[in-house]
């Protein structure tokens, strides 16, 4: 068997084999974890290389997508409330939560256009920077936050990440073209990095979940549950109304798929701790899917 063969048959066991490495090897996972940045860095310089920058603009989808994470957040909290407050606040930090980094690699792979997924990617983390000052103090019970100080906080930790890999390759296109046509190129690469990411951002969420006290399992279940929920209808709605506004993946992708290791970080800073079990539960439920999709995507392009 010649090793092109052998990598597409091992290719859609790929992200399942990575998600197990990183639940039975979550205990080395704080020795690599600084790579994360890294490799997410490297995995969006390679998919915007692919990038047309025309392509660039603030669709009706866009709107759509941004106001579902804003307004449908607060209307979960609300519901899951009187449930308790934990609850409710990892819950909500699942839908508020901004668009995965990743998610133009993941939309890329898929067939989805990158180019609006990474539109809607900059909007979608710029509301929750400019929003989450505002709305945190109001479900936390706290007017202490800094509007100001946060939002920086906030920005400073998410638009490099998503600024300066476009950046890079934007200039990479101008002053050497031919790096960049091979970078653009090496597309497949990306699925292999984001495995790497994708072991340590599950290895870490095991790590967190085995810290907390055996007294809480009944409400780290329910949380987790919760998002397991929430994770499926974001898809799932994400999709219809990308179906209706021209790209499915994009709806799926643009909603679905979350930033958690940030969510995992605010929940932490600015909400009860124990809410961060919501978003470190999304990590399994959207790359799930993501794996499901990636299979059943690699299926289709056989047949």
């Amino acid at each position: 068997m010649k090793a092109s063969q052998l990598r597409q048959r091992l290719k859609p066991w790929i992200l399942p084999i990575a998600m197990a490495g990183g639940i039975f090897m979550h205990d080395i996972i704080d020795k690599i974890s600084f790579l994360s940045s890294y490799l997410i860095f490297a995995m969006l310089l390679i998919t915007f290389c692919k990038v047309n920058i025309k392509e660039f603009r603030l669709t009706r989808l866009a709107w759509w997508l941004v106001s579902i994470q804003i307004l449908g957040s607060i209307a979960v909290y609300f519901i899951l409330l009187p449930i308790g407050k934990e609850v409710a606040q990892g819950t909500f930090m699942c839908v508020f939560c901004p668009v995965a980094t990743a998610a133009p690699v993941i939309t890329g792979m898929l067939g989805g256009s990158i180019s609006r997924l990474a539109s809607f990617s900059i909007i979608s983390n710029l509301a929750v920077a400019i929003l989450a000052p505002m709305i945190f103090p109001l479900i936390n019970g706290t007017g202490d936050l800094n509007l100001y100080e946060t939002t920086l906080t906030i920005c400073s930790r998410v638009v490099p990440m998503l600024i300066l890999p476009l950046l890079l390759a934007l200039i990479l296109k101008k002053i050497s073209p031919r790096a960049h046509k091979e970078i653009a190129s090496r597309q497949s690469v990306s699925f292999y990095i984001w495995a790497i990411a994708l072991f340590i951002v599950v290895g870490k969420a095991v790590s967190f979940v085995i810290k907390e006290p055996a007294n809480m399992i009944f409400t780290i279940s329910l949380i987790a549950i919760c998002s397991g929920i929430v994770c499926c209808s974001q898809f799932y709605f994400g999709r219809k109304m990308g179906g209706k506004c021209g790209d499915k993946v994009v709806g799926g992708q643009g909603l679905g798929q979350k930033n958690t290791v940030l969510a995992v970080w605010m929940s932490l800073t600015y909400l009860n701790p124990l809410s961060s079990i919501g978003p470190a539960s999304y990590v399994f439920w959207q790359n799930t899917i993501n794996s499901w999709q990636l299979y059943r995507h690699n299926q289709k392009l056989k047949s």
